[in-house]
């Protein structure tokens, strides 16, 4: 499937939308005579809809939704969820836009190796989606208010799922705020054998300093306890830039969103980043675990000294901690561990199907509000 000009006969090629349900062949387009008879349906709030139910051998290739502009709290309240194999537990529970690579509510445009948001309003993942004997697709409404909405599933119905193909997993994490001195857990608990496919992060920046992001990020596998076997240097690092992270987007790392704090502030109100571990896979036999350090950098000018008296005494040093007088003018430069809100959607390929945690809906939409200095998505007011 990777080359476009391979011709495979044994792929039964199908598409699940609400005009064909069940992906039957011969069957779509039947609503109104085919003339965009049933493209999109409305969930009331509460709403709950199966997407898919199908037996497999298969492959889910392509996710493709979209959902009108609104405010965070109402876009980030719809959830998907995956059951494997008839599983009463879900293998996936996030919400739909964190597993498209936006969190914190808010879309906005890019695109990746595996996800995308095209004009920040179509909402498409390329993360293959294989399943051995059944898939049940589900989306559930948890806003306040109705969502008109859209979605098609493309996919491959087949022989047999090869036995070193691994079924996604996809789970949502959230501290708000972290532990001082703690990291926060991306990733934990699912049993290999597995690879960690990647992660999407939101971090809501509520501490002081001047920079938030020097935490390193930490690869736990196969038995790993005290210390990791993969350790990077720093959060922009891990995404692929340096000196700091502004909003981009590449084949396999970006952070494609930053809400400004205030127009005078030296850190953000939120961020949002990811990161593909394609063609750098990180596989595991037995377990896995990823975490993330809350580890920031402030700066004190002279005459700043009771400023960094106080800031000291709340704020452990980090790293090589604070260096007095570097230069002329500055009083104190150094890491210091600091306390943020966290959240991760992580995907695992598992080779045996395994329940993730359900979403805790209340802890994804606490706090994700705007600020007054936020403007309404594009084409919002025409929805509302």
């Amino acid at each position: 499937m990777s080359n476009p000009s391979a011709v495979d006969t044994r792929l039964d090629s199908r598409a699940i939308t609400f005009e064909n349900p069940t992906g039957a062949r011969g069957a779509g387009g039947a609503a109104r005579a085919g003339r965009k008879g049933a493209p999109s349906r409305r969930l009331e709030p509460g709403e709950h809809v199966v997407l898919a139910d199908l037996d497999g051998p298969g492959t889910i290739g392509h996710v493709w939704m979209t959902f009108p502009p609104a405010p965070p709290e109402v876009m980030r309240a719809l959830v998907l969820e995956v059951f494997y194999d008839g599983a009463e537990l879900p293998s996936i529970s996030v919400p739909c836009l964190d597993f498209f690579g936006l969190p914190h509510g808010r879309p906005v445009a890019f695109t990746s190796a595996l996800t995308s948001a095209q004009e920040a309003r179509g909402f498409n993942s390329y993360i293959p989606m294989p399943f051995r004997e059944h898939v049940r697709v589900e989306v559930t409404n948890g806003a306040a208010r109705a969502i008109e909405f859209y979605f098609q599933l493309d996919m491959t119905l087949s022989k047999a799922v090869p036995d070193d193909v691994g079924m996604l997993h996809a789970s949502f994490r959230r501290e708000n705020p972290t532990t001082m001195a703690r990291d926060f857990v991306i990733a934990d608990g699912f049993r290999g054998p597995g690879r960690f496919i990647g992660c999407a992060v939101g971090v809501r920046v509520v501490d002081d300093g001047f920079w938030y992001g020097e935490g390193e990020l930490k690869v736990y596998r196969d038995g790993d306890r005290e210390l990791p076997t993969i350790c990077g240097t720093g959060l922009e690092d891990y995404v692929g830039t340096a000196w700091g992270m502004g909003p981009h987007h590449t084949p396999y790392a970006g952070a494609p969103l930053e809400v400004p704090q205030s127009p005078l502030s030296t850190m953000p109100h939120m961020v949002g980043f990811y990161r593909w571990h394609v063609p750098d896979p990180i596989m595991f036999t037995d377990d896995l675990k990823v975490t993330i350090q809350q580890i920031g950098m402030a700066l004190f000018v002279t005459g700043q000294e009771a400023e960094l008296d106080a800031f000291r005494a709340t704020h452990p040093e980090a790293g090589a901690g604070w260096h007095e007088n570097p230069r002329p003018g500055v009083l104190a430069i150094g890491l210091h561990e600091r306390v943020d809100d966290y959240c991760a959607t992580a995907f695992v390929a598992c080779l045996e199907p395994q329940p993730v945690e359900r979403l805790d809906l209340a802890v994804a939409l606490a706090d994700i509000e705007r600020i007054p200095s936020e403007e309404p998505l594009p084409m919002e007011p025409f929805f509302s």
